[in-house]
């Protein structure tokens, strides 16, 4: 018998003094359309609050969202936060107005993957799809 496995967990946040969501809620509504549990922490996140939320959730996945440009900053905090509440395991994203100088920088760190602007939500949904299903196999 082939057991279809439970949903994608993906906790979406943003960190930081940022207030713009349009982008994040656009994204967690493809997130969902596309059968996946998501969990939206809201806006002023800090790093602390959002590893409480992942653990909270037994979430996959976090998509952080930035545009302020303190996620050389912020995104490293919350790398290490949970890999202190132990959950390395944890696959992070991050979206939002990255330099391009940053991106290998935040991927170096842990990041799997960085999404700028022009990013499709196709693209998105396909990128946390196929890497979920690769884990599973």
């Amino acid at each position: 018998m082939n057991e279809k496995p439970p949903p994608v967990r993906i906790v979406l946040a943003k960190v930081g003094l940022d207030g713009h969501d349009r982008g994040i809620k656009v994204v967690a509504r493809a997130l969902r359309d596309a059968g996946m549990h998501v969990i939206y922490a809201g806006l002023w996140q800090t790093p602390e609050a959002v590893v409480r939320t992942i653990a909270e959730e037994d979430a996959d996945w976090l998509g952080l969202s930035l545009l302020s440009g303190a996620h050389m900053t912020l995104v490293p905090r919350v790398l290490e936060l949970l890999r202190e509440a132990k959950l390395a395991r944890v696959k992070v994203l991050v979206g939002g107005i990255i330099p391009e100088a940053d991106v290998a920088k935040l991927l170096a760190m842990g990041v799997q993957r960085v999404f700028g602007p022009g990013t499709t939500l196709d693209e998105i949904v396909a990128h946390v799809r196929n890497s979920s299903e690769a884990a599973h196999e």
